[in-house]
């Protein structure tokens, strides 16, 4: 079915629109702004820039998807904003482009971002997130998939967040958060592994049990994070995938894993 527009959305020429797409009254589509087979702008809704939204996509009201980036190093040039599939952005939502000519902000499939949350230039994200109400990544962070964000979390300029984490209610976090675990506070500190989140993505008694190991050396066996990185991968476990993860993060990360707290 064509797509359904209704007659105040102002809808630019040189917008491409899939089939079924539905468009609510005084929404905004930009020229260059592509939308997937099924989305739906409920009334109100922006859509600009340099932006490719996937299928079955749905933004509600007053949401602002694929604004210019808040960077100051902006100097001009094509910036955009990819995302993938099966997104909801709640009220307010504020997603913006990339600050460099020719890079994208990210956004991958399955994810929920409730009212107010704001995703700055250059994130990453993969799927199956969900941010709660009011909470917001400064510019260049990643966050991996099935991460849960809380309430008026933020996230420091560069900080990545693991997969199957969580950052608390109105914590800040200003390292790395790695995969599997639950960090609180301002700054945020390390709490305890993410158990509800694990076991609602099937982690069997025997993955909880690595990570508990993980979590037990890096965080309560009193050693200074080299010494503890170094028996992480001399352990009999240290092939398994929880391991592993935690290892590769680890190495990868660049404003140093987030401390433990009591």
């Amino acid at each position: 079915m064509a797509a359904v527009v209704h007659s105040s959305a102002v809808v630019e020429p040189g917008a491409q629109l899939g089939v079924d797409v539905e468009v609510g009254a005084f929404c905004f589509i930009a020229r260059g702004v592509t939308l997937g087979d099924g989305s739906k702008l409920h009334h109100h809704a922006s859509v600009e820039g340099n932006t490719v939204v996937g299928a079955q996509c749905e933004i509600f009201p007053y949401a602002c998807i694929g604004g210019k980036t808040q960077d100051l190093k902006f100097k001009g040039g094509n910036p955009g904003l990819r995302i993938g599939d099966r997104n909801v952005f709640r009220e307010y939502v504020t997603i913006h482009a990339a600050t460099n000519d020719g890079d994208f902000t990210r956004v991958g499939s399955d994810n929920t971002l409730l009212a107010s949350c704001h995703i700055a230039h250059d994130c990453g994200l993969g799927n199956h997130i969900v941010m709660s109400n009011g909470a917001v990544l400064a510019g260049h962070v990643t966050v991996e998939d099935r991460v849960v964000v809380g309430g008026y979390g933020g996230v420091h300029q560069f900080c990545r967040l693991g997969a199957y984490s969580m950052l608390s209610a109105t914590a800040k976090l200003v390292h790395d958060l790695p995969p599997f675990f639950i960090a609180d506070g301002t700054p945020a500190e390390i709490r305890a592994i993410n158990r509800v989140g694990l076991e609602r993505n099937g982690f069997t008694v025997e993955q909880l049990d690595r990570v508990k190991q993980v979590h037990r050396i890096l965080y309560r066996d009193g050693l200074n994070r080299s010494q503890a990185l170094e028996k992480l991968a001399a352990h009999p476990l240290a092939v398994s995938e929880e391991f592993q993860r935690i290892l590769r993060f680890a190495q990868a990360s660049e404003r140093g894993i987030a401390p433990g707290g009591r």
